[in-house]
């Protein structure tokens, strides 16, 4: 699967996850220990609307400060519905090279990190809602694989928890990887 469609699919799955959140259920707990729901999707939702300059081109000097802070609003379902399908258009848009804080980076590499970051925090919405997690067994696959060759880095550099592991299930495993507990409950 290209990183376009990798990134689309699990875009569209976690905009699918945030207009299933209850009015009541925003404050809720995650399994990202310090963070409530309302948190952990603005924290999507600013992955999202980054994309659109940097898949344009544009560093992160340039975008500066304007996409800190609050980003959902009074309509965080509207906000993250309209940040997931900018984001879409912009992974479609042809461009080598962005450019990240730890430097130069391959689009595709790029779109890879938000599609796994959009697959899991995912898995950590559905959990804090009671919602159908989406792990679709194929985005699973692709993410797992890529995420292989980088998951000392991401823990060497304190992204991710430390691993748990004894899952038989590939999203389970998955999820272990990313110091997630499949279990995990509000």
């Amino acid at each position: 699967m290209d990183a376009v469609e990798l990134h689309n699919r699990t875009v569209g799955n976690f905009a699918q996850l945030v207009s299933e959140v209850g009015p009541g259920q925003w404050s809720g707990r995650t399994p990202c220990a310090d963070w409530d729901v309302r948190t952990l999707v603005n924290h999507v939702v600013g992955e999202e609307r980054w994309t659109v300059p940097l898949m344009a081109g544009r560093t992160i000097a340039e975008v500066g400060t304007s996409l800190d802070g609050d980003l959902l609003g009074d309509d965080p379902i509207g906000a993250a519905t309209a940040a997931a399908s900018a984001a879409q258009a912009a992974a479609g848009e042809p461009i080598a090279t962005v450019h990240l804080s730890y430097g130069d980076e391959d689009a595709s590499e790029y779109l890879r990190q938000l599609s796994a970051d959009h697959l899991v925090h995912g898995w950590d919405l559905a959990a804090a809602i009671g919602a159908d997690p989406r792990m679709e067994p194929e985005l699973v696959s692709e993410v797992a694989g890529w995420f292989a060759q980088r998951e000392d880095t991401y823990r060497s550099f304190g992204m991710i928890g430390d691993r748990l592991g004894g899952f038989a299930d590939p999203a389970d495993a998955l999820l272990g990887a990313f110091g997630r507990d499949p279990a995990w409950k509000p």
